[in-house]
């Protein structure tokens, strides 16, 4: 039998240590090849530990909760020469079914017992044999103990009753829990903060015709999901709107670096997206070469590994914009935090019907709350409302975005 190290990996850049979250296997407990042995949290990313080859978990050095950094020895995988994992005997195999066969057939009343007149009693009573208590061990149901079974029913029903009907049994008892917060919890809180310590953040609001874009998804989505094997969402607008709008704007798609102010000539727009973890933004890259399809897939797919644990640190390295729908919970309006080490971030909400002005009459329209969260020390007003302002005559024209004006 040889022994093989669980071993932490190297950790990502940045990423200085990380907690044991989950041991899938208890000691003893057989394992397969690339079967995942122990989940680690980072700040940013949750890293699965598979088992290098088939074999038993020996030891395990450090519990849950613990914090572990890269190359620790985590515990101790036992194999065998050939790699192989004894199986269980069938002979073990049927005692052990045998052994429940027992166990059930003793819990069985026998039925054929029970005469006439047992089960007349038992019929006014409103008993089943199968409900009467096992205190014969002979199995012969008896009038003595159906009536002392009867009687203990009544007894517990009438407390059952009473204790119903006191006030004071009645009050739900006020318990706690109390757990530790995720590392990815922990460091969201200490993010959050210091934006609001450190930025001078402002927020300017309009409101967007989302009618253009609705027609357009309910005329061609069928043929777009079709072709490219994924949903016309909004989210897709959202991006193509925002990449032309900070190409006017290059100061929203900029951020301060100390004294310096670092202008950006690529466009890698970060999407908010809430998993069990908390809320992350992983990033499209280069989202100005993107097609709508592109961008839905891309969307997709990082939506996928953010609630399944999957996204790598490359998925969420960068980001120069954040975009934020609080729409999908329902939320007509909000203040989004910026994203440091970013400049500003949009915020998009639901889309409600609303009397609205149209060519001098008043319609119902389906309206949008957009919200742009920015830092007044390096975007001034005319930039912000210029910005956001494009991004709603874009939206509500989409066709601008094909013509280039």
């Amino acid at each position: 039998m040889n022994n093989i190290h669980i071993i932490v990996p190297e950790l990502p850049e940045s990423v200085v240590d990380g907690t044991i979250i989950a041991w899938h296997k208890k000691i003893g407990d057989m394992l397969r090849r690339d079967e995942i042995i122990v989940d680690i949290e980072t700040d940013k990313v949750v890293l699965e530990i598979p088992a290098s080859t088939d074999g038993i978990l020996e030891t395990i050095l450090v519990k849950e909760g613990e914090t572990v950094t890269s190359g620790q020895i985590l515990g101790s995988l036992g194999c065998s020469d050939n790699n192989t994992i004894p199986a269980i005997s069938s002979t073990q195999t049927k005692k052990n079914i045998s052994l429940e066969k027992e166990t059930v057939l003793q819990k069985v009343v026998n039925l054929q017992t029970i005469g006439p007149a047992m089960r007349r009693f038992m019929s006014e009573n409103n008993l089943e044999a199968r409900t009467i208590k096992e205190k014969d061990h002979d199995d012969n149901l008896t009038q003595k103990n159906i009536t002392q079974d009867l009687f203990q029913t009544t007894k517990t029903q009438d407390q059952s009753t009473i204790n119903q009907e006191s006030p004071v049994s009645s009050l739900a008892p006020r318990n706690e829990t109390r757990i530790p917060m995720s590392r990815l919890r922990v460091k969201i809180a200490e993010r959050l903060l210091r934006v609001k310590n450190t930025t001078a953040m402002l927020t300017t609001f309009n409101e967007v015709n989302m009618q253009s874009v609705i027609s357009i998804r309910n005329k061609h989505g069928a043929l777009f999901e079709k072709r490219h094997g994924v949903r016309l969402g909004f989210m897709s607008f959202y991006v193509k709107a925002v990449v032309e709008a900070l190409k006017r704007y290059p100061e929203v798609n900029a951020c301060i670096d100390g004294l310096d102010i670092v202008y950006h000539n690529y466009f890698d727009i970060s999407i908010a997206i809430s998993t069990p973890r908390g809320l992350i933004t992983p990033v499209l890259k280069n989202a100005n070469t993107l097609s709508m399809s592109d961008i839905e897939k891309k969307i997709k797919e990082l939506s996928i590994k953010g609630r399944t644990n999957k996204l790598t640190i490359e998925d969420l390295t960068g980001g120069t914009f954040t975009i934020t729908n609080g729409g999908v919970f329902g939320s007509l309006m909000s203040t989004p935090l910026i994203n440091p080490p970013q400049s500003a971030i949009l915020g998009v909400h639901v889309i409600k019907d609303r009397p609205s002005a149209l060519n001098g009459t008043v319609a119902l329209l389906p309206m949008m709350y957009l919200a742009l969260s920015y830092d007044h020390r390096l975007i001034d007003g005319r930039e912000s409302v210029g910005c956001l302002a494009t991004i709603k005559d874009l939206l509500e024209d989409p066709c601008l975005l094909l013509v280039n004006v």
